[in-house]
């Protein structure tokens, strides 16, 4: 399953922010490293269900809008010098090591400071904040390849020594592939001799290897208390950034789990159905006026922004009645899987299950009712049939 890690300074509202998107229950306090063991849980993507093209809905979708499984991580908050330890980092840092993507989460209300104590709103520029993460990451990064550095030195007096594979080697450990190890090596000059390198050569490549397996989504937290100015200027970032309030969306799903508000994660609006007392009903269309400025709460974009725009990923329903679209029990469109843009039906079969993937044959296309080439590459909401010996 394709994961996101929260990121941020402690009172950022990263717990709050986990618990609207997953509606698990953990701790949310007001004060530093409320969360000390990491949470995992399950978040959703959302996108446009391919049922809406047929007259009937699927029954694994909300009135055609698709909500596709993705594991979220939050961790302990982050304080300057992490990378050196402070506070909980290394723990923060290492756990980061399995994730796909960042939502580093802000407090663009500038209510509290580096080390995330309550100040007055306002007070704390959170500009600071958009490039904390991704440099904490880097440092720390850079650190362990410093540290595994006199291995790499050692390694090298043998005749057979490949630098490439070295690193590789050494690299694999925090979360990237081969294949993104060998990209940031093509992208980097370094030398060929590893007693030659210098810590500018190693931080280099620790910042394009993070760049590579760690992208990073700013979101712009408690937007409905933070000056426009702050959004603003938090907007001019060179990353994605999302404004947000995890406090109005986690009130929301509160609301529609109880039957109070009808409201799907993503909405730009809500309806109320059920009854609220006169202060339930200001609290409400306060989150409303914050929803119409911002469209919607944030929390949903955020993670839609990380997983179809920054890692671009595509929606593929694999079914075994390319007619009907449905599994061996009937069921209409029953799984979802996120593949990277560039995939094919090979890749959704091994997606599947290994034994689907290593006995595919070939597949067809539910839309078109048509044999597809085994290289063509999977669009968002394709319907497919995998033919398999494994089937």
């Amino acid at each position: 399953m394709l994961s996101l890690a929260l990121a941020g300074k402690p009172n950022a509202g990263k717990s709050t922010f986990y618990k609207a998107a997953t509606m698990a229950d953990v701790d949310v306090g007001n004060y530093p490293f409320t969360t000390i063991d990491p949470n995992r849980g399950v978040t959703h993507a959302r996108t446009r269900c391919p049922c809406l093209d047929r007259e009937e809905r699927c029954g694994n979708c909300e009135d055609g809008v698709r909500y596709v499984p993705v594991e979220l991580l939050d961790v302990a908050g982050l304080v300057p010098g992490a990378h050196e330890g402070r506070g909980l980092g290394n723990q923060f840092l290492d756990a980061l090591t399995d994730s796909d993507a960042i939502l580093a989460v802000l407090d663009a209300a500038g209510g509290t400071d580096a080390e995330g104590e309550p100040v007055e709103i306002g007070t704390y520029d959170p500009v600071q904040e958009a490039d904390f993460v991704e440099a904490e990451l880097e440092q720390w990064l850079a650190g362990i390849i410093e540290r595994n550095w006199e291995s790499i030195v050692r390694k090298s007096r043998s005749p057979d020594f490949d630098i490439d594979e070295a690193l590789t080697e050494m690299l694999t450990g925090f979360g990237a592939t081969e294949y993104d190890v060998a990209a940031s090596l093509r992208a980097v000059e370094y030398p060929d001799d590893p007693q030659q390198w210098s810590d500018d050569d190693r931080e280099r490549l620790a910042r394009d290897v993070r760049e590579r397996t760690k992208p990073i989504v700013l979101v712009a937290n408690k937007a409905d208390v933070a000056p426009p100015e702050n959004l603003d200027r938090l907007g001019e970032s060179d990353k994605p950034v999302v404004s947000s309030t995890a406090d109005g969306e986690l009130a929301l799903r509160t609301a529609a789990e109880a039957g109070v508000v009808e409201y799907l994660p993503g909405d730009e609006d809500f309806t109320v159905v059920g009854d609220v007392s006169e202060e339930q009903r200001a609290g409400l269309e306060t989150i409303r006026e914050v929803m119409a400025e911002h469209g919607g709460t944030g929390v949903q974009r955020a993670v839609d922004t990380a997983v179809y725009d920054v890692l671009d990923m595509v929606t593929a329903y694999p079914v075994q009645n390319e007619t009907k679209w449905t599994d061996g029990t009937g069921e209409v469109l029953p799984d979802a899987f996120l593949l990277p843009r560039g995939s094919t039906p090979k890749d959704l079969a091994y997606a599947v299950h290994s034994d689907i993937g290593e006995g595919y044959l070939h597949a067809v296309d539910g839309k078109s009712n048509r044999r597809i080439a085994e290289d063509y590459q999977l669009e968002e909401g394709d319907v497919i049939k995998i033919v398999s010996t494994a089937s």
